[in-house]
C-alpha cells in the first residue's frame, strides 16, 4: 500500500536525524531553555524580519490552536473561522474545551473574507442579545487552508485591516506553511505574515520534523505570560532542545541564508511539483478538483465510485465525502514522497 492520506506519514528529514544524531548525548537545560532553541528563535525572527517577536516551540499543532486562542482571549470571547477550518472540524473540541467557542462562517473554498468578519462582527454588535451570545475576538485562518487553497498578500491584508479596525486579532495556522511558501503562485512571505498577523505558526509536523511547531508572536507584550500557558496546555516538552535543533535543520542553521535556500522549503516545493503531476494526472480523466483554485501539497477530487473502490486497493487517500457513485477524495504528498510512487499512482489513474 502507497499511502497518499496525509503528509506525516513518514519520520523526518535525513537533516533532522542527522542533527537530532549528532547532539543526542550533550546535556541541556529543559523546557526550550536551552541554546539551540535560542538560537532557532533568531533564526526565525530573522526570516520573518521580526527582531523583536516571542518564538515558541510546541509539540504539535493543536496544542499551538488550542493555547493561543485560550491566552489571548479573554473567557467569554470565541474565534471566528471557515466552517472548513481545522479548529471547528478536526480537533475534537479542543478549542471549546477551554471555554472558548468556534464561530463558524460558510466559506466554500476554506477561506474566509474581509466582508464577512465585518458583517459579522456588526450582527453581533448589532444584536439585542449580544451579551447572551459569545464574543468575537478572533479570526482564525490556515495557509492552506482545509481546501487546499491559499490566501493572497492582499486577501490577508484585507482581513488584517478589519481585524484591526474592529479590535479583533488574527491568528494564522501554519501547519502546512511550507508547502504555501514554496507554492509557485504564493505571494504572502514570512515578513507578510509578521506584519500582518499577531500570532503565526511554522509547522514542523507536516513539513518534515518528527514533531513540533514554531509560534511567531510579532509583539511580544500581548500575553507576556506566555510560557505559562503553553505548559498549563501541554505543549510545552521537557526535551525542549529536540524541537530548537529541528527548526534549526530545517531552516538550514544560524545565519544560513533565504527560506528558499532552506530544506524546508526546497522539500515542500518539490512536494508541490509532484502534486502537480498528480492533479494533471487526474484532470487528463476528466476529474475536475473538489475546490476552487486548490494547490500546493493537498489535492481533491470527486471519482466514480469503481474508480475510487480500484485505486484503494494500492494507494490509501482521505475519504472526504460519498455521494451517489461517487467518493470525495483528498491526496497528499509530502517531504518524502517518492516519484516512483506518483509515478505508479498516474499511470494507475491512467488505466482506469
Amino acid at each position: 500500500m502507497t499511502r497518499f492520506e496525509c503528509d506525516y506519514g513518514e519520520g523526518a528529514a535525513p537533516a533532522v536525524l542527522d542533527l537530532l544524531a549528532r547532539t543526542n548525548a550533550e546535556q541541556t537545560p529543559g523546557y526550550g531553555e536551552d541554546a539551540y532553541c535560542a538560537v532557532a528563535a533568531d533564526r526565525v525572527r530573522a526570516l520573518c524580519a521580526a527582531p523583536q517577536a516571542a518564538v515558541h516551540f510546541f509539540v504539535g499543532a493543536t496544542q499551538a490552536n488550542l493555547t493561543v486562542i485560550d491566552a489571548l482571549l479573554r473567557p467569554w470571547q470565541g474565534v471566528l473561522c471557515a466552517e472548513t477550518g481545522h479548529i471547528n472540524v478536526h480537533e475534537t473540541g479542543a478549542v471549546e474545551a477551554t471555554g472558548h467557542k468556534c464561530l463558524p462562517l460558510p466559506a466554500a473554498d476554506g477561506k474566509l473574507a474581509a466582508e464577512q468578519v465585518a458583517a459579522a462582527v456588526a450582527a453581533h454588535r448589532a444584536s439585542a442579545s449580544h451579551e447572551h451570545e459569545a464574543m468575537p475576538a478572533m479570526v482564525y485562518v490556515s495557509q492552506p487552508t482545509e481546501c487546499g487553497t491559499l490566501y493572497t498578500k492582499s486577501e490577508l491584508a484585507d482581513l488584517s485591516a478589519v481585524c484591526r479596525q474592529n479590535g479583533l486579532l488574527l491568528f494564522v495556522d501554519g501547519a502546512r506553511l511550507a508547502y504555501a511558501l514554496a507554492y509557485g503562485q504564493n505571494d504572502l512571505s514570512l515578513p507578510d505574515l509578521a506584519a500582518l498577523c499577531d500570532a503565526f505558526y511554522l509547522g514542523g509536523t507536516k513539513c518534515g520534523a518528527l514533531f513540533g511547531e514554531a509560534l511567531v508572536l510579532p509583539d511580544p507584550d500581548l500575553c507576556p505570560d506566555f510560557r505559562y500557558a503553553l505548559k498549563q496546555h501541554g505543549g510545552m516538552l521537557a526535551k525542549g532542545r529536540l524541537l530548537g535543533l529541528q527548526f534549526l535543520a530545517l531552516l538550514g542553521g544560524a545565519g544560513a541564508g533565504p527560506i528558499e535556500q532552506t530544506p524546508y522549503y526546497t522539500m515542500a516545493a518539490r512536494a508541490n511539483v509532484l502534486a502537480d503531476r498528480i492533479a494533471a494526472a487526474f484532470a487528463a480523466k476528466g476529474c475536475a478538483p473538489l475546490y476552487s483554485g486548490c494547490c500546493a501539497n493537498q489535492r481533491f477530487f470527486t471519482l466514480p465510485a469503481a474508480w475510487y473502490e480500484t485505486l484503494s486497493r494500492d494507494f490509501a487517500m482521505t475519504v472526504m465525502g460519498r455521494g451517489p457513485g461517487t467518493v470525495a477524495v483528498r491526496l497528499c504528498t509530502s517531504w518524502a514522497t517518492r516519484e516512483d510512487a506518483v509515478d505508479a499512482l498516474c499511470a494507475a489513474a491512467a488505466a482506469l
